[in-house]
């Protein structure tokens, strides 16, 4: 089996993370369609906090997205993760869990309290997050927002994922 590298992206990985991150989400029920339109948005907007992405034999097969993340009650720094895209050919294979594992240590590394997100709870209660509704944004689903906290204690207000997330930046 190739060595599978996980480094930061770079300008030339653009294109290839637009493509791995749609084919990824193309026939998921549960995605929107504009994730590879997320990344592109965050990046716009310098809210693009760390793209890790994760090269097999030279080619990028898959990537990871955290950005700030904000609370009503004002601590931090919080972060969100997501997007994490990986080509439908090497799902299944632990790239995302590799991507996402690397992720969380950069951003503890950076001094975060937290990380939130919104996904599969089956999948990501593996990485320590956990269904937090006390916490989950206005337009988000009560029963797919997760948090893992880092450091500090189970925070009282509701977060939000940066505005371009939903379109705006």
């Amino acid at each position: 089996m190739p060595e599978l590298e996980i480094r930061e992206e770079q300008a030339a990985d653009r294109p290839t993370i637009h493509a791995v991150t749609e084919a990824a989400f193309r026939h998921m029920p549960y995605a929107d369609g504009d994730e590879q339109d997320v990344i592109e948005r965050l990046r716009a907007a310098l809210a693009l906090t760390l793209s890790l992405v994760a090269v097999e034999n030279s080619k990028v097969i898959g990537q990871v997205t955290f950005s700030p993340a904000t609370i009503t009650e004002g601590t931090g720094p919080w972060f969100a993760l997501g997007p994490v895209s990986v080509a439908p050919s090497r799902q299944g294979c632990g790239v995302g869990s590799a991507l996402i594992a690397e992720g969380l240590a950069r951003i503890t590394a950076l001094g975060a309290l937290g990380c939130i997100l919104t996904g599969n709870p089956d999948y990501y209660s593996r990485f320590g997050f956990h269904i937090a509704p006390q916490n989950t944004p206005d337009n988000e689903s009560a029963i797919y927002f997760q948090l893992k906290l880092i450091s500090g204690a189970q925070p009282a207000g509701r977060f939000c994922f940066h505005p371009a997330f939903y379109g705006d930046s």
